[in-house]
């Protein structure tokens, strides 16, 4: 018998059970002691050590369909994984069962139409391999290893967000299994109140099992990263700050201050040094974008310059080794209106405090495209954002965890003051129901609950940032 024990489910899982679920599966079933049992289990955040009492590692919607069964029939706690990448670590649990669809990797594109069909376990560096052989894309994130499932789900932010709105702005349609085991097909014209819902709401109101987006030509773009000693942050922002004034939105840029990677592209003299760096994406005429981003290539100039035409694929895998797998991670995030001069201060004080040489600050730009959405769509609140400032702690040594979550949280603290809401997307562990509600503010929050009363009124999918059913109080 394999036994699990929560505090919110205390049921064991019977023999006979288990292999009733084998049976029914295509996938493959996994329980502790099997030899890729930990490999399965394992996701992006290092922090994060859960042990399901059963992994099912989906083949398909029957899968799924099934292993919800299971899990209600058991009682069990229930966690969905996708990519496995998100800062919270919650495509994991202890004791319940894991629904795994990362094996779920058919992606089917239509030229013609420019439409991609893409399961949920798809990465969006397989998206975009697969997209770039016909000169196609849409929004996907900053980090080629970033699940498709997850990121959409939040929204969607990433290097062409200001061309072509958010992910869940070039979505058609998604299939989900809800927690009653009904199988939908959702988009603006079947289960409408839903498929708003999917649009940002996160997991919370069912398992997403593929999506249909629709594509856009983006070939070669002006892309790449340049960077300068640290201690010009305070001007460089001030800068950058009357540079996005008056940008196309064919540009979307990010700020990171960061200790210099060892990588090729960096002079030896800058690795390890605390830097500034700015990265950029002009998905339009190249001889167009290299005279936009001029300004930036001269400002200094920079101590190291890799900015220039390239493929989307390279550039959406450039931030792959700030943020590798298996790293300790904690991070707090804000929606910013405005750079402040208090903002730029903050950022530059706090980052210059840094605790480790792993540890990463962002500053996301938006508006463009994003901005021109109703806010009223789709459950993405934040439509008007400037952007997004996180404060990513990354070390590898569990006995400075508290080190380097408080030099976050502190961060964290002194920004808030600046501040709106929060990227779903962006949240960390233990956020809390007020600052899930802060991720929606009121209206969208209270339409969100409304949606969990009519197609999760038990709080099923409870794991993630969760909102909670107004009809089962008891359940958390």
């Amino acid at each position: 018998m394999v036994q699990q024990a929560t505090a919110t489910s205390v049921r064991s899982i019977d023999e006979a059970s288990t292999e009733a679920l084998c049976a029914a599966v295509r996938g493959e079933v996994l329980l502790p002691g099997h030899d890729r049992y930990d490999e399965a289990r394992t996701i992006w955040n290092g922090m994060i050590d859960k042990k399901p009492a059963i992994i099912v590692r989906c083949a398909g919607v029957a899968d799924v369909i099934q292993s919800v069964a299971f899990a209600k029939e058991a009682g069990l706690l229930l966690a969905v994984r996708g990519g496995g990448h998100n800062w919270a670590g919650l495509a994991a649990c202890d004791g319940g069962i894991l629904i795994d669809l990362s094996p779920m990797k058919g992606i089917l594109l239509d030229p013609e139409e420019r439409l991609a069909r893409v399961q949920a376990g798809v990465l969006w560096g397989e998206l975009d391999r697969e997209c770039q052989a016909l000169g196609l894309a849409t929004t996907g994130g900053h980090v080629s290893t970033t699940g498709v499932a997850g990121l959409t789900l939040g929204g969607g932010v990433g290097w062409l967000c200001r061309k072509l709105g958010l992910t869940i702005d070039n979505l058609l349609s998604v299939d989900v299994v809800t927690a009653d085991g009904r199988f939908l097909q959702c988009s603006e014209r079947k289960h409408e109140d839903l498929f708003w819902g999917l649009r940002g709401g996160g997991g919370n109101l069912g398992i997403a099992t593929s999506f249909t987006f629709q594509l856009h030509q983006v070939g070669e773009v002006v892309g790449g990263l340049a960077f300068w000693p640290a201690e010009r942050a305070a001007e460089l922002l001030k800068f950058y700050r009357e540079y996005i004034a008056h940008i196309p939105d064919d540009l979307t840029t990010v700020v990171a201050l960061l200790t210099g990677p060892p990588a090729p592209f960096l002079p030896e003299n800058m690795h390890g040094r605390p830097l500034i760096a700015i990265g950029v994406c002009y998905a339009g005429d190249i001889d167009e974008g290299l005279e936009v981003v001029r300004p930036l290539k001269q400002f200094g100039p920079p101590g190291a310059d890799v900015i220039g035409p390239m493929p989307y694929t390279v550039h959406q895998s450039l931030l792959d080794p700030i943020l590798p797998p298996g790293l300790r991670y904690y991070v707090k995030s804000v929606f910013l209106d405005d750079l402040t001069d208090d903002g730029m201060r903050v950022l530059v004080e706090h980052a210059g405090r840094m605790t480790s040489p792993l540890s990463v600050v962002t500053l996301q730009h938006y508006r463009g495209a994003v901005s021109r959405v109703d806010t009223d769509k789709t459950a993405y609140a934040y439509r008007n954002a400037a952007f997004a400032a996180t404060m990513g702690a990354a070390w590898t040594d569990p006995a400075e965890d508290e080190t380097h979550m408080r030099w976050s949280r502190d961060f964290y603290a002194s920004m808030l003051p600046l501040s709106k809401g929060v990227y779903v997307n962006f949240m960390g562990m233990g956020e809390g129901e007020d600052r899930v509600r802060a991720a929606y503010g009121d209206k969208t929050y209270n339409r969100l609950v409304a949606l969990k009363d009519r197609y999760d009124p038990g709080n099923l999918f409870r794991v993630n940032h969760n909102i909670r059913p107004s009809r089962s109080s008891l359940v958390s």
